[in-house]
């Protein structure tokens, strides 16, 4: 198992308070580890390194579920590899979140009657920073309360001095390759953010909007189109229809009357309109679809813009100055006067873009923006997956990886916003264009001429940068080299393709092939115990701070480790938590009891055959359970390793073996030291297992009981190989025994602490050594000169002759039970009755059907336990 490499002292004899009060221990615990600089790492340490960067959380964030639950798991894994001898560094940072934040204090401008055009661009960026001082980080803090142990010295800003230029220089170099570039494009433009937003960012949803169908041109020469888009046909420029469709084989190269307008578009032949689909012929607008805009390309037709920047259109004199939205209902009205609206269909439901941020309807836009070529560095982004350089966990998380980076558009960076990393592009009085890298003069200044482009980068950008320029790239630093590549990326699923991919693209590019991290963890959603997404707009959003107060960090923890399957969203409620809370007070009473009855980490472990087989068993179970352990670690199995913790401290270590161990604790004497011993060591090796998960609490009884110095440095178990077969065998059969036992006094209707005379015949089995802990745990009592066997279990080999006449009422019980096996057998007859009738189940919904045979099975158990109960009673 493990060494006790920190027990110089010997446990001190001061008792454990009496209860379990987390908020007296936690705060003050985690300031003395990070005193202590137990979380600082090394970069000069000759140990193996292991490396985790915290995904940075926005500056305008406060402590979620969803963080409190992948914080948990990287602090587990942290902790545990800290444990075994790694050098670790788990870095925390925080984002800058360019259009949250820039939200954030525009709102706050416009209470005071502001805008951010009122202060101008270098006033209001100060302003941001302010806010950024005192509002941002808060979430830093509230981790520290969940007892993360980052290494707070190397903390990171993604707008700090380092960041920023590392920003600017990987910006220089992809400009220097040709994988950086300007360019008009269709881009997303989000009316209310004003600025543009990747794919990524937009969100799709089924809106109810209406489908168009619209007569363009005049007599012979007449087309009709559909579109759910009314307001931009102002912005067309051409027809399109599919060069072999006959129907418009005579339009083909003509021009037609665009209708409320005074001009005329062409009619173009092009692959990529469907005959089938509509009337086989679809407006073009360039400007404002990106399938019109590529068919503009192809056809060299003219780019309208007929909408600003916030949705309000800008030509042809009756609708300019609306809105796209009223512009689309009095467009609508024109043409209908006309008679050119040829059919309506409302609701016509479509899948519609939205910003991701602020849910506006987004607006396909032409705009010259700045674009990263992502082809090549997406082929190395899938490369370093399929090659396994880089493990995504779980597997079948793969699909959708490649799924996105195979066909992955090229990147458009640029935001048009203040808050965040200027691009370093400079404007020359006669058309020249230089990029600026850090150390590299600026080429002009403003009076001669030189501009700064005006837009920033987007956030994701530099946050693409975080595995490697958290640790000083570009410079090549100690940090750098010992620390890189990252071990693990622990994140959500959801955000594959926002930050994965970027951080792919840009480590291997920057960093010559070396992968920002070798395993992806990933994660699912944090959802309320009915499995609904949680929502600050719902009454099921829930701070998990309130839950931290209520029952301390350590249950909120374990809750969220619970449900951790890879890859699988995490059901949480409160009942949960409290269970929790329920399992940190079982450890500490158990410990506590323990230390009370002589448990001990002094001396040696005795050897086996100086310990019963209840101390055997305890030992072999331990050592499976490491084993167990340790593989689900390795698998990131963090609901399964949680589970077996659970099971073998709760029901193994502190139901069964404290329980089966309380007689040898009363007789004392030699074979009491020895069980000491082994209790000891037990309670050590499974708080070692635990603190990962458990911190605060496992911390606080783990020194009480050895002396020493802290468990966040202590040595990890080992696996020992002690095993012992006929050991668990031996304890299993007494397990049996008891629960079977247990069992029939309960269907007798009898006190858990009530006394019951009892003859054991327990000769030639292996239960004869425990005889006292069977009748202690039982509540059986020796049998007296009156003893009369009422009723007779045969259980394991053995025999248990138990005397209930003076303990219940038989005539009463067999009333009781006959009532009891009388209303079973109505509900079986009812169940049957409905599943056999066939017009029934023709009729019934499948739930209903399903709800009733599982109300059969019920009958059908309860007869069988009834009938089983009747059969044991003694005879009135």
């Amino acid at each position: 198992m493990t060494e006790n490499t920190q027990q110089q002292n010997p446990a001190p004899t001061t008792e454990l308070p009496t209860q379990y009060a987390p908020a007296e221990v936690e705060g003050a615990l985690y300031e003395r580890w990070v005193d202590r600089g137990y979380f600082t790492a090394d970069a000069n340490s000759e140990k193996e390194p292991y490396t985790i960067v915290i995904p940075p959380p926005n500056v305008t964030g406060a402590l979620h579920l969803g963080h409190a639950f992948q914080v948990t798991l990287m602090d587990a894994l942290t902790r545990r590899k800290r444990m075994q001898g790694y050098e670790t560094l788990w870095l925390p940072g925080m984002d800058h979140a360019g259009i949250a934040t820039q939200n954030k204090v525009e709102q706050q401008l416009a209470e005071e009657g502001k805008s951010r055009q009122d202060l101008g661009r270098e006033a209001f960026t100060d302003r941001v920073w302010q806010w950024k001082d005192e509002y941002g980080g808060r979430i830093l803090g509230q981790l520290r309360r969940l007892g993360a142990g980052l290494d707070w010295s190397r903390e990171r800003f993604t707008m700090d001095e380092g960041l920023s230029k590392a920003v600017q220089t990987i910006f220089k170099n992809l400009y220097d390759d040709g994988l950086i570039y300007r360019a008009e494009r269709i881009i997303n433009w989000c009316p209310r953010c004003l600025t543009a937003i990747s794919d990524i960012e937009v969100d799709y949803q089924d809106d109810d909007g209406e489908l168009v169908s619209l007569k363009y041109g005049e007599g012979d020469e007449t087309v009709v189109v559909a579109t759910t888009r009314v307001e931009t046909m102002l912005g067309d420029t051409a027809v399109a229809v599919h060069p072999d469709d006959e129907r418009y084989a005579h339009l083909i190269g003509k021009r037609i009357k665009l209708p409320l307008t005074d001009r005329t578009i062409p009619v173009v032949a092009d692959t990529h309109v469907d005959p089938e689909f509509g009337t086989g012929a679809v407006k073009v607008t360039p400007a404002h679809d990106p399938n019109d805009f590529a068919i503009g390309q192809r056809h060299d037709l003219e780019s309208m813009t007929i909408m600003d920047e916030r949705g309000v259109i800008t030509v042809h004199g009756p609708f300019q100055g609306l809105d796209r939205f009223e512009a689309r209902s009095a467009i609508v009205g024109a043409m209908r006067e006309q008679g050119r609206v040829v059919a309506e269909k409302r609701p016509y439901v479509h899948s519609v873009g939205h910003c991701s941020r602020c849910k506006t309807t987004v607006e396909p836009r032409l705009s010259l923006q700045w674009w990263v070529k992502v082809d090549t560095l997406a082929q190395a982004a899938g490369d370093a997956v399929r090659d396994g350089r880089v493990a995504l966990h779980p597997k079948d998380m793969e699909k959708r990886y490649f799924d996105w980076v195979d066909n992955l558009n090229d990147w458009c960076i640029s935001r048009q916003l203040w808050w965040g990393h200027r691009i370093p592009v400079w404007y020359g009085p006669n058309g020249e264009v230089v990029c600026v890298g850090p150390d590299d003069p600026i080429p002009g200044t403003e009076a001669e001429g030189w501009t700064q482009d005006e837009d920033v980068l987007d956030t994701w950008f530099s946050s693409g940068l975080w595995p490697f320029s958290t640790l000083g790239w570009p410079e090549k630093t100690p940090d750098l080299e010992k620390f890189y590549s990252t071990d693990v990326l622990v994140t959500g699923h959801d955000i594959i393709f926002f930050w994965v991919v970027r951080m792919m693209m840009f480590g291997l590019y920057a960093m010559e092939d070396q992968v920002p991290f070798k395993t992806v963890a990933l994660t699912g959603l944090v959802r309320d115990e009915f499995g609904k997404k949680m929502s600050k707009s719902n009454p099921n959003a829930v701070d998990p701070l309130d839950w931290m107060d209520a029952y301390g960090s350590d249950a909120v923890r374990f809750t969220l480790a619970t449900g951790a399957n890879p890859g699988a969203d995490v059901p949480i409620g409160e009942d949960w938590v409290k269970a929790s809370r329920n399992f940190a007070n079982k450890i500490w009473n158990a410990t506590r009891f323990a230390l009370m009855n002589g448990a001990t980490v002094e001396g040696p472990l005795p050897a086996p055959e100086a310990m019963t087989a209840t101390d055997r068993w305890i030992l072999s179970r331990l050592n499976k359970t490491v084993a167990e352990v340790d593989a689900f670690y390795d698998d990131f199995q963090f609901a399964k390793l949680s589970d077996a913790l659970y099971h073998f401290a709760w029901d193994e270590v502190f139901d069964w073996y404290v329980e089966l161990s309380k007689t040898t604790f009363f007789e004392g004497g030699e074979q009491a030291k020895v069980s000491g011993r082994v209790l000891g060591e037990v309670l050590d090796v499974t708080l070692r297992l635990l603190h990962p998960i458990v911190p605060f609490v496992t911390e606080t009884l783990w020194t009480t009981l050895t002396g020493g110095e802290t468990l966040v440095i202590a040595e990890w178990p080992k696996d020992s190989g002690f095993r012992d077969a006929a050991a668990e065998s031996e304890i299993e059969t007494l397990q049996q025994v008891i629960t079977e036992v247990r069992r029939f006094r309960a269907d007798q209707g009898l006190q858990p602490g009530q006394r019951v005379p009892a003859r054991l015949d327990l000769d030639g089995t292996a239960l004869a050594p425990h005889e006292a802990a069977i009748r202690q745990l039982l509540r059986l009592q020796p049998e007296g000169d009156d003893f009369s066997a009422t009723a007779t279990l045969p259980v394991g080999g053995a025999q248990v002759a138990l005397d209930l006449s003076g303990t219940i009422d038989v005539a009463a019980e067999r009333k009781r039970l006959a009532k009891d096996l009388a209303a079973a057998e109505k509900e079986k007859a009812q169940a049957t009755g409905k599943l056999g009738n066939e017009a029934f189940l023709a009729k019934a919904p499948d739930a209903v059907v399903d709800k009733i045979r599982g109300r059969l099975a019920k009958a059908d158990e309860d007869i069988a336990r009834i009938q089983q109960q009747l059969e044991r009673l003694p005879q009135a």
